[in-house]
């Protein structure tokens, strides 16, 4: 899973700086920065303040972020099946 990644792309998709997004979620441009790294891992509730901030249900947040080395490897081909269907819907109808 590659949260911090997701949050990155959908940030800086949605023009906004790090500056400007961190004051936003009420946290740090450092913490920001360290969370869009991958080097620090922030709680279900700085998660949950950050997914209000992009406007992105929580589980969709999670599900953007899902990679093949999330899936058990019995399921990865019909993730790789519908990963594409259903993230094409989901980037177009929260516009990310």
């Amino acid at each position: 899973m590659d949260l911090g990644t997701t949050i990155r792309n959908i940030r800086k998709q949605r023009g906004q700086t790090q500056k400007e997004f961190a004051t936003s979620c009420g946290i740090t441009q450092t913490y920001l920065s360290q969370i869009e790294s991958n080097s620090k891992e922030p709680n279900l509730s700085k998660l949950k303040e950050i997914s209000i901030c992009l406007d992105i249900p929580l589980p969709i947040l999670f599900f953007l972020s899902l990679s093949n080395e999330d899936v058990k490897p019995e399921k990865r081909d019909a993730f790789n099946l519908i990963n594409p269907s259903v993230k094409s819907l989901v980037n177009e109808f929260f516009k990310v």
